[in-house]
């Protein structure tokens, strides 16, 4: 591999860690909601009703690991389980008024402490992050549909 793929690698994984702290501390403040539980209610929300393989799926996680985090919604009433009707082995999963209600008002809170943080920035530092936020973020998406 080339220097610059390495460094690339490197800065990428080196975001992720930065992020989920930016993130998550808020979101432990706000709610008993972990962040793998918000991931796995924004898909819910994003893509509808999903069998315990296709959230597995959407956030690369095995089915034991989103088993646990599924569980754990349910008993705080933010998922329901619905039996699929053309194949009672599949348990599909469904995001209720109550989680989409409570996962919109944590985005909502993260996301203002986080801008709150980036307001620190000065404008050149701001627009810097702005382009390339965006710039990655499009990158990444060609990727992974590549997959």
């Amino acid at each position: 591999m080339n220097q610059k793929i390495d460094l690339i690698a490197e800065n990428l994984i080196s975001i992720h860690p930065l992020l989920y702290k930016s993130i998550s501390k808020p979101l432990r403040t706000k709610s008993s909601i972990t962040p793998g539980g918000m991931f796995v209610m924004g898909s819910l929300k994003r893509y509808g009703i999903l069998s315990m393989s296709d959230i597995g799926k959407c956030l690369s996680m095995p089915k034991p690991h989103i088993t646990v985090i599924v569980d754990k919604l349910i008993e705080e009433g933010y998922v329901e389980r619905l039996n699929d009707p053309k194949d009672r082995r599949i348990v599909n999963i469904l995001i209720t008024k109550k989680g989409l209600k409570d996962f919109e008002d944590i985005k909502q809170a993260v996301s203002e402490n986080l801008k709150i943080k980036l307001s620190t920035l000065d404008k050149k530092e701001q627009d810097i992050l702005a382009t390339a936020s965006q710039q990655v973020k499009e990158i990444l998406i060609s990727i992974l549909s590549k997959e």
